[in-house]
């Protein structure tokens, strides 16, 4: 015979936030995938009324009555719910009433990651096909300027030959500015090579970050660190991961201080471990989360959905190349970059997932 406990264990291991309420509306269960979408502890909710907990923003908590009464299911679909913390979260629910034993259970699905890996999905899938096409345009761009410094060399041996030194500042003016060119599309057509990854220790590569950083600003900005010690290594390349991180926190930098912050702007680094994170369609079973986080003017929201494509930036001397760039590094990480902005807190966040494959070096 199956004893009540064992019941309570399976629901527990379901993916499925399952809620019991009793005919007052009070909380008579939640199950760990609950907690986890209420982000709240069960013993300590046991009890309470519903709308401790979550509210429906659309709908009235008599739904949930009348449901009982009447003994009629009901299903939302993207229902928006209020939680405990004023935090809001995209469910679809299903309510089951049941009349005999006087509770209603309710079933819930977590739309918000559904929801981002879909926008994930259409991003990167864009930004490939971006990424394609600035190479191709990249590539183009370089063929010409090569033949133009190569002709600009040629009349810097002629007029030298003949001691026309005041054409010499010309001919200066087209090489340094076909390299300048050339160097911008160095930077479009991104890294040179594949990532060779093996196991780093992530907190060394933001050491590193850091000591650059500090250099680059002179005190003038805090650096905070908000390190988790129990992340276990990471398989990456080292000098990608330095350079991705360092785009991130350079442009942090940049705005703060083209923002006139330089008394109390502070950028945090921050590592945490995450479970069960599904980057494209692929979930991982660990992923570690490295946020660069600052409390700037925040970025436009008409920009927030494109910061990632070349030549998009908010910054009036910035060139939109530092966080396309980061994202194609992070990428042949097989991980991503998102960001969340509201004036006064910004967050890139890096995950990158933890298995144990290493390529080959």
């Amino acid at each position: 015979m199956v004893h009540a406990s064992h019941y309570k264990q399976i629901l527990d291991n379901l993916l499925t936030a399952t809620i019991v309420l009793d005919v007052d509306l009070q909380l008579t269960f939640v199950n760990s995938a609950a907690e986890m979408l209420l982000r709240l502890s069960g013993d300590q909710v046991l009890g309470k009324h519903v709308s401790h907990c979550f509210s429906d923003i659309d709908s009235s908590p008599d739904a949930f009555n009348e449901a009982l009464a009447e003994n009629r299911p009901f299903t939302m679909r993207r229902a928006r719910w209020r939680l405990h913390n004023y935090s809001e979260i995209t469910v679809d629910y299903s309510v089951s009433p049941n009349p005999e034993l006087g509770m209603i259970v309710i079933e819930a699905h977590p739309l918000e990651r559904l929801l981002r890996i879909n926008r994930e999905e259409a991003m990167l899938s864009t930004q490939e096909t971006s990424r394609n096409l600035v190479r191709s345009l990249a590539h183009e761009i370089k063929n010409p300027l090569g033949g133009i410094r190569g002709a600009a060399q040629l009349l810097a041996r002629e007029l030298n030959a003949s001691s026309l030194d005041a054409f010499e500042e010309y001919t200066r003016i087209i090489i340094d500015e076909t390299d300048r060119l050339r160097n911008l599309v160095d930077r479009m057509l991104g890294p040179h090579r594949p990532a060779k990854r093996k196991p780093i220790n992530i907190h060394e590569v933001l050491e590193h970050v850091l000591k650059v950083v500090r250099a680059e600003i002179n005190n003038r900005l805090e650096l905070v660190r908000d390190y988790d010690p129990s992340i276990p290594e990471v398989p990456g390349d080292r000098e990608l991961l330095i350079q991705a991180i360092l785009n991130i926190a350079r442009n942090a930098t940049q705005v703060l201080l083209e923002n006139g912050r330089e008394h109390d702007g502070v950028i945090t680094f921050r590592t945490r471990v995450q479970r069960r994170y599904t980057i494209g369609r692929k979930q991982h079973t660990l992923v570690a989360r490295v946020s660069i986080i600052d409390n700037g003017p925040g970025i436009p929201p008409e920009l927030i959905k494109d910061i990632f494509f070349p030549m998009i930036t908010g910054r009036a001397e910035g060139t939109g190349l530092g966080l396309a760039i980061a994202q194609n590094l992070i990428g042949q990480h097989d991980g991503i970059i998102e960001c969340e902005s509201t004036p006064g807190l910004t967050e890139f966040s890096i995950y990158l997932p933890l298995e144990e494959h290493y390529a080959e070096t």
